[in-house]
């Protein structure tokens, strides 16, 4: 007995108002694939090309944004860190630059793929590569307001 006076009592917005009755009741625009349009089909990028002189380009300009803050910092913030003697006493930074030495001791011939000096390069350059990456990321996303 509820249900059906809540029923009764209640509408739903929209359906059994006069505003949809009389929009039912306006005559309907019929298309076809035989006709053409009459609006023409606007294209983005052709709006954008109109508008930028021909050119169209999806990223801006400076999409690196880079500074040399980041650079600077970064590099600083990876040297502490592998100068830190962490490594049987040696430091990342000092078996990196001293296996290059070794290297350079005997020039002409490059080094061999047993040699400890590709895992130093690989070591270093995968830290200062992180550090500068989160260090662009903090930096740009303090300046622009990200957080």
């Amino acid at each position: 007995m509820a249900a059906n006076s809540f029923a009764a009592s209640s509408t739903v917005v929209g359906l059994g108002t006069s505003h949809l009755h009389r929009s039912l009741s306006k005559s309907t625009n019929l298309t076809s694939g035989f006709l053409k349009s009459t609006v023409a089909a606007r294209n983005p990028l052709r709006l954008a090309c109109a508008s930028s002189g021909g050119k169209f380009t999806c990223f801006e300009r400076n999409w690196l944004r880079t500074d040399l803050n980041v650079i600077g910092f970064g590099l600083i913030g990876w040297l502490a860190p592998s100068s830190v003697p962490a490594i049987n006493g040696n430091s990342l930074s000092g078996l990196f630059f001293s296996s290059i030495g070794e290297e350079l001791s005997h020039f002409p011939t490059p080094p061999a793929l047993t040699s400890q000096f590709w895992l130093w390069l690989v070591l270093w350059h995968l830290g200062l590569f992180l550090c500068l990456t989160f260090g662009q990321i903090g930096f740009k996303g303090r300046t622009e307001e990200y957080f």
